[in-house]
């Protein structure tokens, strides 16, 4: 099952990806809401639409940015409607 990995914790699993660009899209429901802090920051990709953010903190340690999903994609991207993918120091295994 994809795992998403910070810090030794995991932070979103789920069997329900969607890789989009290498990039595995969890479920949001799968994200845990206790590491997850918002983020003013916003990118734009052509295809997609405008990305959102949240950055993961746990016991003083932070990584900014380090979520992103589109809460509006395109048309052509609504597969990745509601869901969440990772980078920076976020690792995703399977």
């Amino acid at each position: 099952m994809p795992k998403a990995i910070w810090n030794d914790l995991v932070v979103a699993e789920s069997t329900d990806t969607v890789v989009v660009e290498g990039n595995h899209y969890f479920p949001r429901t799968a994200l845990r809401d206790d590491l997850i802090r918002d983020s003013d920051t916003h990118t734009f990709c052509p295809w997609k639409g405008t990305a959102s953010y949240f950055s993961l903190e746990h016991e003083g340690q932070r990584s900014d940015d380090a979520v992103w999903y589109y809460p509006e994609p395109k048309p052509d991207a609504e597969m990745v409607r509601d869901r969440v993918a990772f980078w920076k120091d976020v690792r995703v295994v399977d």
